[in-house]
């Protein structure tokens, strides 16, 4: 190996040195923590787990309303229902509109073979004295098939209602564990 060979090889290895040596610092100036360790996350020193159970959820009027709020209910106390003193209130919108996603041809009319449920819901956590600490939307869409028979098509409709509202309060749940766990709770 001539001389100007092992200073090309000595330089690509520096170069490889520094980069990896430039990499691990910026890892090392890395915060990232689990979502839902149970180390104080805020400034109440809960943790995240255990502030997440000391929300209230709001009681809502509606049918869709009130499938989101109990899924809710059951993910933020880890299935042990509503806090008997809550820190937190969490307040919910929720609507929900079907539109027909495909037709077929049956003699003269268009019947629907496949619809398109988008639930949306609203949200607004407070504190116990009132205070606003966070809001948001969240919207999920759940397909379903409509078969000609009534009760069949009113059924897969409301079975593409539960599923969403399910995947809508878990999307609320994350949004409202987010909140709480970046400090924006004071």
């Amino acid at each position: 190996m001539s001389s100007p060979e092992r200073v090309a090889v000595r330089a690509a290895r520096r170069i490889t040195l520094g980069t990896a040596l430039v990499g691990l610092a910026l890892l090392g100036a890395c915060t990232v923590r689990p979502l839902y360790m149970n180390a104080p996350a805020s400034s109440s020193g809960l943790s995240s787990t255990a502030e997440l159970a000391s929300v209230a959820v709001k009681p809502v009027r509606t049918r869709e309303a009130q499938e989101v709020r109990n899924h809710l209910i059951f993910l933020l106390g880890g299935g042990k229902g509503e806090p008997a003193e809550p820190l937190y209130s969490l307040e919910l919108g929720v609507t929900s509109v079907s539109q027909a996603a495909a037709v077929i041809q049956v003699g003269v009319e268009n019947e629907p073979t496949a619809s398109m449920l988008t639930m949306r819901s609203t949200y607004r956590l407070t504190s116990a004295t009132g205070e606003a600490l966070a809001s948001g939307t969240r919207e999920i869409t759940s397909s379903y098939d409509v078969p000609r028979q009534e009760f069949a098509a009113l059924r897969a409709k409301r079975d593409a209602e539960n599923r969403a509202a399910r995947e809508l309060a878990e999307l609320i749940r994350l949004a409202v564990a987010q909140e709480l766990a970046a400090g924006a709770v004071r």
